[in-house]
């Protein structure tokens, strides 16, 4: 199943082989670098198609399959905004090693689970980790890599990961198959040069409120009228009090100055857009394939291959574009192709050939795939060098962050009447892109080519 890095984040660390160091250091950290980063993108894909199975088995609703996959989504996205900082602290290669270190055991009890619930705390024990591991391990290809132009052709884009591999097991065999891969990640990290700590200012109190308001927020969507008005108020006041601290805090996790700069408003409510669209779309079609229209979870996984099996020779035809015509315009079209995708999918119903659904899931890929990579770089090009990292961790925190809250809101629209539900979920995404498409559409110039 795809997912945020799969459409050509630029964050995976890979290497061609006419580019190989000829050291013996730099490819082993680089190897434990890529295995990590393609754990915790595979670990956020395959849970989609196991989630008919882990309800059926934990007798969990569609309320606790959303809590499955946000209780992963939301501790990922929030504590991004400062694991970089913590990685800087600690040196990479130790939060590394601590990151997956954590995700292996959480990935065994989450496979050891014996209820929901537990299911869900082990989630977000992951999903803390996850944060940990993503920016270490781009500092570990830094660290690697210290030329600019072997650096740059050291990154490519992520593994796409498939729902076949998941579907032919049991869904605690998704959790224990990383296992062995968090065992490899720690014997190459223990080979790996040991990094440097450098100080870096922690934002506690405004990473804390970001925290509580996006679980309060996505407690109140998912919950619904059970949540009375205590989560949807909580969310209100944290978010309050994290934009004053924001404000006013020397070093704060989220400058706001930032927002000043019209390109990266745009970019960032672009890459939201994108998110709600892909992330959402695929974690309801998933459902729709196996509960509506009664498929295996092997036939499931197999029908999202299409849609993914593309995602990376898009990535690279809007590199191509955005390198000719300027990245603005693979980015408007790849937004505008999305959501004329989201509209032709409305003809879709529970009697639909799963094929045909399949075949046009592809456009809503290719749309996402092809706006992505030219968003991030049009989002580096707006902002200062030093602020770069900044500005990188601010647009991944609010994709990830989208996708699950887009993923709360359209799991409550589908739990009555499915398909009414989809449809109007499919509506809420084209008119995200629509907009944003238009926004982008707007923006100065070649931006960033």
């Amino acid at each position: 199943m795809p997912n945020d890095q799969t459409l050509g984040s630029g964050q995976l660390p890979v290497i061609k082989p006419e580019s190989a160091p000829k050291s013996p250091a730099p490819a082993v950290t680089l190897t434990a670098a890529l295995l990590g980063f393609a754990l915790i993108c595979l670990d956020a894909s395959v849970v989609n198609v196991a989630l008919p199975s882990i309800g059926a088995s934990l007798d969990g609703g569609m309320s606790g399959l959303q809590w499955v996959v946000d209780a992963y989504t939301l501790p990922f996205a929030a504590l991004m905004l400062s694991t970089g900082a913590f990685s800087d602290r600690a040196g990479a290669s130790r939060a590394y090693a601590l990151g997956t270190a954590v995700f292996t055991l959480a990935s065994v009890a989450c496979g050891l689970a014996p209820g929901l619930p537990a299911l869900i705390g082990a989630r977000v024990a992951q999903g803390v980790a996850a944060a940990v591991v993503l920016p270490a391990s781009l500092a570990l290809v830094r660290q690697a890599y210290a030329d600019p132009g072997r650096r740059a052709r050291a990154v490519a884009l992520g593994p796409v990961a498939g729902g076949l591999l998941t579907t032919a097991w049991d869904w605690r065999a998704v959790f224990f198959v990383n296992v062995p891969v968090g065992a490899a990640i720690l014997l190459l990290t223990a080979r790996a040069p040991r990094s440097e700590r450098r100080p870096a200012p922690l934002d506690l109190p405004g990473q804390a409120t970001a925290v509580v308001s996006l679980t309060a927020l996505t407690f109140a969507v998912i919950e619904g009228g059970r949540a009375g008005w205590a989560a949807p108020a909580l969310a209100v006041v944290a978010a309050a009090a994290f934009l004053r601290i924001e404000a006013r805090g020397p070093h704060p996790v989220v400058p706001l100055s930032l927002f000043r700069e019209r390109t990266v408003a745009v970019t960032v409510a672009a890459g939201a857009a994108v998110s709600v669209a892909f992330y959402s779309v695929v974690f309801v079609f998933s459902l729709f394939f196996q509960r509506v229209q009664g498929l295996s979870p092997l036939f499931a996984g197999l029908l999202f291959l299409p849609m993914t099996g593309l995602i990376a020779v898009t990535n690279v035809v809007a590199g191509k574009l955005a390198g000719r015509h300027g990245a603005r315009l693979p980015m408007t079209v790849g937004q505008a192709l999305a959501a004329v995708a989201l509209l032709v999918l409305l003809l879709v119903d529970a009697g639909t050939s799963p094929v045909l659904v399949a075949v046009l899931l592809i456009p809503l890929a290719l749309g996402c795939a092809l706006a992505v990579p030219p968003l991030t770089a049009t989002m580096m090009d707006a902002v200062p060098a030093e602020r770069a990292g900044v500005a990188a961790g601010l647009l991944n925190a609010a994709r990830q962050v989208s996708g699950g809250l887009g993923i709360a809101v359209f799991g409550r629209l589908v739990a009555g009447d499915f398909v009414s539900g989809m449809r109007l979920s499919l509506l809420i995404g084209a008119a995200l892109l629509t907009v944003t498409a238009a926004l982008s559409s707007r923006l100065p110039g070649r931006a960033a080519a």
